[in-house]
């Protein structure tokens, strides 16, 4: 068993670990040992599903593409000179969306490697989970750049692991957090360039007729609008920021 999972029980049982084993019937805690290891009792197994589903936000933040989607649409957003269009809830929709069909291949082979043989009962729930682990772990790892990966190990007091199936989730987690926002920060920075060139043109021309009164925020917005809507500025967006994904179908 991976350490985070060990980790997980224990605060689970720890929890629990004042209600009686075998109290009135109640068998929640019940464990049994089997030619593969530990086997737990459905129960458990459910109260183990149910509590990491409280973890679902929390997930998709840190270890799918959401974050760096959503950042690159913040920024589009400040770029454009708009303060509340589109809405966040819109915003985190799109990054949603966009997240589930991106890592589509990632969620394929989690479901057809643990999901389908745990359902079929040929896996129990911690052998599902250590499956299921193997590709998302994959997928964090072709998106962290090695340099973060050395940084945080060496905050972490690790020794550098070559094989990527033997670096602990703990430390392959902030890397890929570090990796997401560095790339996202760089995406933004090329988005803003056409549309701060667009501002200094507008106030270069207002400068120049003397209206220095106007504010060159109100003139320029409207160009951009225009510009960003006749080079179907969303499709190129949304497809250029899915090219810079890496992931093995």
């Amino acid at each position: 068993m991976n350490y985070h999972h060990s980790l997980f029980l224990a605060v689970v049982l720890l929890l629990l670990g004042s209600f009686p084993a075998n109290a009135e019937g109640l068998t929640i805690l019940t464990e049994s040992s089997t030619a593969d290891g530990n086997e737990y009792s459905v129960k458990l197994q459910i109260l183990i599903l149910m509590t990491m589903l409280s973890f679902v936000p929390a997930f998709f933040i840190s270890c799918t593409c959401f974050t760096r989607i959503i950042i690159v649409l913040a920024i589009l957003r400040q770029a454009l000179g708009l303060q509340q269009t589109p809405p966040n809830q819109v915003l985190v929709g799109i990054a949603l969306i966009f997240t589930l069909l991106i890592m589509r291949p990632v969620w394929t082979e989690v479901y057809n490697t643990a999901y389908i043989p745990y359902s079929n009962d040929e896996a129990t729930l911690m052998e599902a989970l250590s499956t299921a682990e193997g590709p998302l772990k994959q997928y964090m790892y072709d998106q962290t750049q090695r340099e973060t990966l050395e940084q945080v190990t060496k905050i972490a007091g690790e020794k550098h692991v070559a094989d990527m199936a033997d670096i602990p989730f703990l430390i392959l987690l902030p890397a890929y957090l570090l990796s997401e926002l560095k790339a996202a920060f760089q995406i933004g920075f090329m988005l803003f360039l056409p549309f701060l060139v667009i501002d200094l043109v507008i106030a270069s021309v207002l400068m120049s007729m003397g209206m220095m009164m106007l504010s060159p925020l109100i003139v320029s917005l409207p160009f951009k609008l225009l510009v960003f809507v006749v080079v179907d500025g969303w499709g190129l967006l949304m497809g250029s920021l899915a090219s810079t994904f890496w992931i093995n179908p």
